[in-house]
């Protein structure tokens, strides 16, 4: 398969743009999803933060520099991404707070509703803000599989809380019709993009989202820990009142009020003062994938992953897969069920190949399109054939479980 690949990479509009990436020699990185690359750019950009507008400005680059904007701006760039305005659109803070944020503003919105719907299995921070607020004697969680989700949306249900894509299984919801039965049953919708902006198209207007977080570390490459965004739709923005009310999200920070008087529109999201480097470092990872286009981005993904299944049945790897067959109703992954996933995920890091373990017994692997080629696929496949077939996961040092894979 590595010749077929060759000639794939060769007729790839978008191979050029893995020169914009670090990506370490002898490395096939295939968890982009937990950590998106390093774009060449973003090292010069923040010595010129550090350097110029820090060093020689001071606190005058929150002017000069733009520094009070940068929220609404890098906002700005990713929501078109994700099919939003771009004053629908902030930046701020982590995807858990934003999350806190969301959930009590939308349960002051539901006044006489408490519970919160999701499925169980979502992404853990997103069930546990839920049951913080419970604890607070402020929401109801309830938890049931996603085939029943339409049926227990009731009249006490406040808010439908779901991830896009599963950050396990990479499934997609259907945004669109459930969030239309949400809004039947007189409940809103906060949508979790955290595995799929940045990666796959994304429509929160045409789908008519209410709200809607995404984390800036996977697919947007913002770096560690990079800050998040949030949506809240035009129609919302005079309604919400989030319980943060930091000094940022004030109309007037800097008349210093002893009486908290929210920003109009989505600024009144902010909270504290905004991390200035994580906000520079982002805006380039966001501009960069923008200019590849999303469109072009998800052909290439879905290409790649197909590819990958290819080389795996080739190489007659038995693998269990627990994505969805069909690339359509994925995200930009693939997930497969093995007893040994933790050893097998281990074996390969030691080969150079990077993906990585969910519990108990998933082995997963991220495709960023950005900067992956189909010759990787190739090799990664190979690599995975040569672990499992000579028993390499069996060795000690790769089955002792460590606190972090």
């Amino acid at each position: 398969m590595i010749e077929r690949a060759r000639v794939l990479d060769a007729g790839d509009p978008l191979a050029h743009f893995r020169e914009r990436f670090h990506v370490p020699d002898g490395v096939i990185y295939l968890d982009g999803n937990s950590l998106g690359c390093l774009p060449r750019a973003t090292p010069d950009r923040m010595a010129e933060v550090m350097r110029k507008e820090w060093g020689e400005a001071l606190i005058r680059s929150w002017n000069s520099a733009g520094w009070i904007d940068l929220p609404q701006r890098v906002g700005g760039k990713i929501a078109p991404l994700i099919g939003a305005q771009p004053h629908e659109v902030i930046v701020a803070d982590s995807v858990s707070v934003n999350l806190f944020k969301l959930i009590s503003a939308a349960l002051m919105m539901r006044p006489g509703r408490k519970v919160v719907l999701s499925e169980p299995g979502n992404f853990p921070t997103d069930i546990y803000m839920i049951e913080g607020l419970e604890k607070q004697g402020l929401a109801e969680r309830r938890l049931v599989p996603r085939e029943q989700l339409v049926d227990a949306l009731d009249g006490d249900v406040a808010l439908l809380l779901l991830t896009h894509a599963h950050y396990k299984t990479g499934q997609l919801f259907d945004m669109a019709r459930l969030t239309q039965a949400a809004h039947e049953a007189g409940a809103l919708v906060l949508w979790d993009l955290s595995h799929s902006g940045g990666a796959l198209p994304v429509d929160l207007n045409s789908c008519d989202a209410d709200f809607a977080v995404g984390c800036g570390y996977k697919y947007f490459n913002g770096g560690p820990g990079a800050p998040a965004y949030a949506f809240v739709a035009e129609r919302h923005q005079d309604d919400i009142h989030q319980p943060l009310s930091g000094w940022m999200g004030h109309a007037q920070p800097f008349a210093f009020s002893d009486h908290y008087e929210p920003a109009p529109g989505v600024d009144r999201l902010l909270c504290g003062t905004p991390g200035i480097l994580a906000l520079a470092a982002l805006e380039v990872g966001v501009a960069l994938i923008a200019e590849i286009g999303v469109e072009r981005l998800h052909a290439k993904s879905q290409a790649l992953s197909e590819f990958f299944r290819q080389c795996l049945a080739e190489a007659g790897v038995a693998l269990d897969l627990v994505s969805p067959a069909d690339p359509a109703a994925r995200g930009s992954q693939l997930s497969f069920r093995h007893p040994e996933a933790y050893a097998i995920c281990q074996a390969l890091i030691a080969r150079g190949v990077i993906g990585d373990f969910r519990e108990p017994d998933i082995l997963r692997f991220g495709f960023a399109p950005a900067y992956l080629r189909f010759e990787d696929m190739a090799e990664a496949a190979r690599h995975v054939s040569d672990v499992i077939d000579a028993g390499e996961w069996q060795r000690a040092e790769f089955r002792e479980r460590a606190a972090v894979t």
